[in-house]
């Protein structure tokens, strides 16, 4: 048997570039800390995370908006009142309708 396609020291110069080449795409392709892959994840991560933090500050201003109309409204503040939580004025008489089925 010939040993020498065996050894390394005996194979091309452009076949071993190569190799290595080949070696170092896969490690930092898939194997690395910071691999395009791991990369990848994190930019979609991020992108949906800034999309969210978007989202909650809408959300955050339309509460704010809320907020500031109640103190400044009264009969808003009145209205839910009765009509969420079934308050009512003292000597009040409150009827409830069931709505027809």
């Amino acid at each position: 048997m010939n040993t020498k396609y065996l050894n390394p020291l005996y194979w091309k110069k452009s076949f071993l570039i190569s190799l290595l080449i080949g070696s170092f795409v896969l490690w930092f392709t898939f194997f690395d800390t910071y691999s395009l892959m791991t990369r990848y994840q994190l930019h979609s991560k991020k992108s949906d995370l800034i999309e969210r933090t978007k989202d909650l500050n809408q959300k955050t201003s339309e509460l704010q908006q809320k907020i500031e109309e109640l103190k400044n409204n009264p009969d808003l503040l009145e209205k839910i009142a009765r009509e969420e939580y079934g308050m009512r004025k003292p000597g009040e008489t409150v009827y409830r309708v069931k709505p027809a089925d």
